[in-house]
């Protein structure tokens, strides 16, 4: 077995460096907005309590058509309608296509996809979003429709986009892609971390007390 040189041992070093370096600011550049954005969120959950909110509620009616009506009965779940308060236990469903179109074209609310509770009386929707809150009614014999959105201000809007509430598909997927680009950017970072600890005395003994101190708080002051 041959030992490697001093010449193949600074070849190695060179090559991680340059692409634990690479790997490094890529993952940085990718979450740096993210990480700002969840940095500032993360003291503002911190401090909920302390920062105050000013819910607006905007809340509007409408008249849905005979002919929407008759469509929706046509459509709703088996003994939904019956009258028998048993029978509708969990009598849910999604919103019907007909009053999705009607609800975005005379409304402007979106609310296909969404879940629809039917009563003997009533279509009750429930439109949570992020930073707020909505819902809407439509009686099913005189087509009266109730909408009411809730809106808590832009703080409590990024707060839920921290917390992933209300927030959809496409916002999950950005914050899987997010979490696994920090994770390369953290793990790139201490293996950067390693090659350099040689000059830097203080590198483990940080590295330590960042896993440290939070375990000693969570263990002592969190029960």
């Amino acid at each position: 077995m041959t030992e490697s040189t001093p010449a193949s041992s600074q070849q190695r070093r060179a090559f991680w460096l340059k692409h634990l370096h690479q790997w490094h600011w890529i993952s940085s550049a990718i979450c740096l907005i993210g990480m700002l954005m969840f940095a500032v969120t993360g003291f503002t959950l911190n401090h909920a309590g302390q920062i105050e909110a000013s819910p607006s509620v905007v809340t509007r009616h409408e008249t849905a058509p005979r002919e929407l009506l008759d469509a929706l009965k046509r459509a709703a779940p088996a003994n939904a309608l019956a009258g028998n308060q048993k029978d509708q236990k969990d009598q849910k469903g999604p919103v019907p296509r007909v009053l999705a179109d009607w609800l975005s074209k005379t409304m402007d609310i979106e609310a296909a996809g969404r879940e629809a509770e039917w009563s003997a009386d009533e279509i009750y929707v429930g439109l949570p979003r992020p930073g707020g809150d909505a819902w809407l009614s439509v009686a099913l014999e005189d087509g009266e429709v109730q909408y009411e959105v809730t809106s808590r201000g832009w703080i409590s809007y990024f707060n839920d986009l921290h917390k992933g509430r209300n927030t959809g598909h496409a916002w999950s997927w950005f914050i899987d892609i997010f979490a696994l680009a920090c994770l390369i950017f953290s793990v790139t970072g201490l293996f950067l971390l390693k090659l350099h600890a040689g000059g830097r005395m203080a590198t483990w003994p940080l590295v330590g007390a960042g896993l440290v101190v939070p375990l000693l708080l969570a263990i002592l002051f969190i029960h």
